[in-house]
């Protein structure tokens, strides 16, 4: 007898990746709110501290606490306060604050990505407004050809070297006087009278940032910030990146489209540029799930949310504040007295810039 033939199932089609309604490009997000709250905290410690000079260079008393948070506007003095602690155990009582918020970026940066970046920074919040500001003006933003935009972005790296340079020649009792001396005591009003007394070419030349801000995608960041190009290289050790599944990428480039910092999201495997700031903007426009995730190496953590990367950058900054508060390495040790008297000679040469030796 002729048997049956015998077929075999037809195979079943390949799953389709599995798809999802992606936000707008630029669209605003909880990453933005917590930028804005960190903004508004900035601004809201700019003028409690405004206030605590007026009452300082007064002859009544003075009711309005001196915010130490002002201290993050003092970068360079926190790399050499972090020097002279490695090197000696000594830690800063003039404004110990500053090495505080240095030491709690640089921490979330080797852990997060630059995420201190592109989710706490005051300076690149405005820098970021600016730039999508300009892209609703004229309905883009320009990017600088490579044979420019390569050596402008090698200016902050330079600025940084220099900055590490003149503070690693410093001997230990070069920093100590300096870190206890008249100038360093004053900086942080030094830094207020940059914005409350501003000369007509400081004015100009923040014009001409704000201009080119609007122009160019994050124009300050990108090619001028020593900070920010500390917070990068660090960020080249952290373990965490952005990953890209090229199997179910549908290659709709919204992702590099969207990059503040215009990488090539959409043609990489994983994103290790030290400008990748950890917006998670990319991620957020990618309209297939899963595609695009950060992830952390050895975690089983398959994505960084908005909402989770923005609790634990929150969290850790009041963990390193707290914990600075109960250790005594918050609060000035500079008398109010002493404070005041050197308010009162601000102007003069003593209270001067040390000079900077370059043989």
């Amino acid at each position: 007898m002729p048997q049956p033939e015998v077929t075999s199932p037809a195979p079943e089609p390949p799953a389709r990746p599995r798809t999802r309604r992606a936000a707008r490009p630029y669209a605003w997000g909880g990453r933005n709110w917590f930028q804005l709250g960190v903004l508004l905290l900035t601004l809201a410690l700019g003028v409690q501290f405004y206030f605590f000079v007026q009452q300082a260079l007064g002859q009544g008393d003075i009711s309005v606490q001196r915010p130490p948070g002002v201290e993050g506007f003092l970068p360079i003095g926190a790399l050499m306060g972090w020097n002279l602690f490695l090197r000696t155990g000594f830690w800063d009582p003039v404004h110990p604050a500053a090495m505080v918020i240095l030491g709690y970026a640089a921490l979330v940066c080797l852990a997060l990505r630059k995420s201190f970046c592109g989710w706490f920074c005051p300076a690149g919040t405005i820098s970021e407004w600016l730039w999508k500001a300009g892209q609703r003006l004229w309905g883009r933003n320009w990017r600088l050809p490579a044979w420019l935009d390569l050596p402008l972005r090698s200016l902050k790296y330079l600025l940084l070297a220099f900055f590490f340079w003149a503070i690693l020649r410093m001997g230990v009792m070069e920093m100590v006087a300096f870190l206890n001396g008249p100038y360093y005591k004053l900086s942080d009003v030094k830094m207020l009278h940059f914005f409350t007394q501003m000369s007509g070419l400081t004015a100009a030349v923040l014009a001409s940032l704000v201009l080119l801000s609007l122009l160019v995608r994050n124009f300050w960041c990108r090619y001028l910030c020593p900070y920010g190009a500390l917070m990068g290289l660090l960020a080249l050790l952290s373990p965490t990146r952005v990953e890209r599944n090229a199997g179910t990428c549908t290659n709709c480039r919204r992702c590099s489209q969207v990059c503040p910092h215009g990488l090539p999201v959409a043609d990489k495997a994983r994103i290790i540029s030290p400008e990748c700031s950890g917006c998670l903007d990319c991620t957020r426009v990618c309209p297939v799930a899963d595609t695009l995730r950060m992830k952390s190496a050895g975690s089983k953590r398959l994505n960084w949310s908005p909402a989770v990367l923005g609790l634990v950058v929150g969290g850790v900054f009041l963990a390193a504040v707290f914990a600075a508060e109960v250790s005594g390495h918050w609060q000035s040790a500079v008398p109010q007295a002493e404070l005041r008297g050197l308010l009162r000679q601000i102007d003069s040469p003593a209270i001067s810039h040390p000079k900077v030796q370059l043989d």
